[in-house]
């Protein structure tokens, strides 16, 4: 590793989430610095680079994977680029943080499940920040623990104050509900094995063509049922919140008890106005806790199995989003690799 034991880190994407990630290794963790940036905008990737000391800019993922500064990839590229990036990072055995998806689809993903055990050791971490939240770390905590008895149901509720231009209703459960998937998944061990999709009446403020909000239902193997309301046209804010109801109580998470104001004959706080900003501190946690288990030998968080795992309950979803009922989940049997 260069600099004294320092992880150079090649971070692959620079739009909104790669540039976020660059300014978080330069500014906010340790351990680690942005050796080299990637980009197929060449003027962006220069900017970037030329604003970091010893960062070198590529366009072309394989030449920046190549550079000899680079123990390490993060990759924040569209979905689309993920295979080849990651096979690209097998080719040199580089560890890698994969921001969600781990690619866009089940087929592809076990493709990546094959390349990565010929390797025989694990390379990736898919970034589904939610497990470094503190409050879903608490939640996950408390379930573990079994003082509330066994998880009966979980409730989330996922809500954005708007989408962007030319979000679909495919969008909502691949984009969207896939972090509910996952955390659903950690917080219960268990696997989702079928998926329904009801759709009430659309909101007057949702894009024309998208069907918002929608209610989706998974089932466990363990028996659980949970339901996630997903609304990305609320208008107020960005909420993510969970209850789970257990046989000996409840925990709920989300409810963001901070900074309580009254003032003019109200009360109230704030909301966060985006992911980026609700998730902050997990995403700094995250990639932390990856560059400290990277400088160690060592590969934790979710798996490329946990990244293979999403893309099949989100093909389900899609599909009872489509044609309506249950849908169950196709899914390969979990390898003693990823156990």
């Amino acid at each position: 590793m260069t600099q004294h034991g320092t992880l150079g880190v090649a971070v692959i994407g620079t739009g909104k989430m790669g540039a976020d990630h660059v300014r978080r290794i330069t500014d906010v963790i340790s351990g680690a610095r942005v050796a080299a940036v990637v980009d197929i905008d060449a003027e962006r990737v220069k900017a970037i680079a030329d604003g970091i000391k010893g960062c070198a800019a590529y366009t072309d993922p394989a030449e920046a994977l190549a550079d000899p500064g680079v123990d390490a990839v993060l990759i924040a590229s569209p979905g689309p680029a993920h295979e080849a990036a990651l096979l690209e990072a097998f080719r040199h055995d580089l560890p890698v943080l994969c921001e969600k998806p781990l690619t866009p689809d089940a087929v592809s993903a076990l493709r990546v499940l094959e390349a990565e055990q010929k390797l025989g050791h694990r390379r990736v971490q898919v970034g589904f920040m939610r497990r470094f939240d503190a409050e879903y770390i608490e939640l996950k905590r408390v379930l573990s623990s079994g003082e509330l008895g066994r998880t009966l149901m979980l409730h989330n509720r996922h809500r954005n104050a708007y989408c962007p231009p030319g979000f679909t209703d495919a969008m909502l459960i691949n984009d969207s509900v896939v972090h509910e998937m996952d955390v659903t998944r950690w917080l219960l061990e268990q696997e989702i094995t079928a998926v329904t999709v009801h759709h009430p009446n659309p909101s007057s403020n949702a894009p024309e063509g998208l069907h918002d909000p929608q209610f989706v239902v998974f089932e466990t193997d363990g028996g659980s049922l949970v339901d996630v309301e997903i609304f990305v046209s609320c208008g107020y804010g960005y909420q993510v919140q969970a209850e789970a109801v257990c046989e000996k109580g409840t925990a709920r998470i989300g409810d963001q008890h901070g900074l309580l104001v009254n003032t003019a004959g109200r009360w109230g706080g704030g909301i966060a106005p985006d992911f980026v900003a609700r998730f902050e501190e997990a995403y700094d946690r995250e990639v932390q806790q990856w560059v400290d288990a990277t400088r160690r030998g060592e590969i934790s968080g979710p798996s490329a199995w946990d990244g293979y795992a999403a893309a099949a309950v989100c093909e389900a979803g899609v599909r009872a989003q489509a044609e309506g009922g249950r849908v169950e989940v196709e899914m390969i049997e979990r390898p003693a690799f990823y156990r």
